[in-house]
């Protein structure tokens, strides 16, 4: 592909990349992934992103100033999820938009989100609602569908200004206490309870009442979006409480039908 109109008027440029492919059709487009790029700079996150070789790529890109290039048309599907879950869906890259946002992350510093990023995202969000039916908590954090696997966008991500201009599903986070918080090794109905509600809320998360490796990674993966001063992978009072309300906001349209069995163990 040498070339594509942009899908929206918010695309200052388009830069294709080649790695991407078809859409499964009985597959509707109901998500939004959000992640950084992890690299040193924009512009060798553009060029992995548009690398054959690399053989990931996503719709659009947010530089650091607000710029949007998108690389990969709508229609088509970007390869920027991977192994990755979310409601009952275990092909989030023929369900979502992904889109990178130029921040170093984890591995170089996880440095702040400029303001001016942060807007464009929010209009970008908005836009792409107009054409796709988007629920609140379908937009996602990279690390919310492959919570084994990643942190992106990561713990310093603002999801509450996101929130503040209508998009995603957010809450206030519950104010931290000095409680025994439910960790690895913990076990019974109430490490059931936490497992279910995390299922529940979209998390690929199997309950079988044993506070293991992988409920941990899923905790974890939830404070970093929703409870993010301490991202330990304890549920605490905090965390839980967090969780109980999300789910108490959940708007009905949010949910995909779930399968039998949910999550790995």
């Amino acid at each position: 592909m040498t070339g594509f109109d942009p899908d929206s008027a918010l695309v200052r440029r388009v830069c294709p990349s080649p790695n991407h492919g078809e859409r499964e059709e009985s597959k509707a487009l109901d998500s939004i992934i959000l992640h950084y790029t992890g690299m040193e700079t924009g512009e060798a996150a553009l060029a992995r992103l548009c690398d054959p070789a690399a053989e990931v790529s996503c719709h659009y890109v947010i530089g650091e100033d607000g710029e949007i290039l998108q690389l990969v048309p709508e229609v088509r599907r970007a390869w920027h999820a991977g192994k990755s879950y979310w409601a009952g869906e275990r092909d989030m890259n023929s369900t979502s938009i992904g889109i990178e946002l130029v921040n170093g992350g984890h591995d170089f510093g996880l440095p702040a989100y400029p303001d001016a990023q942060i807007a464009a995202l929010a209009a970008l969000c908005r836009d792409i609602g107009s054409r796709y039916t988007i629920p609140a908590t379908h937009i996602l954090a990279h690390s919310d569908v492959a919570p084994f696997r990643k942190k992106d966008p990561g713990e310093h991500f603002p999801w509450g200004r996101l929130a503040e201009a209508g998009i995603g599903h957010y809450v206030v986070p519950h104010p931290q206490d000095a409680d025994a918080p439910l960790k690895r090794g913990s076990s019974g109905e109430k490490v059931e309870g936490l497992q279910g509600m995390l299922a529940i809320y979209g998390y690929d998360s199997a309950v079988s009442g044993l506070y293991g490796k992988k409920t941990e990674q899923l905790v974890a993966a939830f404070q970093r979006h929703f409870r993010p001063a301490l991202v330990d992978g304890k549920a605490d009072e905090s965390t839980v409480a967090t969780l109980k309300e999300l789910l108490a906001t959940r708007p009905r349209e949010a949910a995909r039908k779930m399968p039998a069995a949910v999550g790995i163990s």
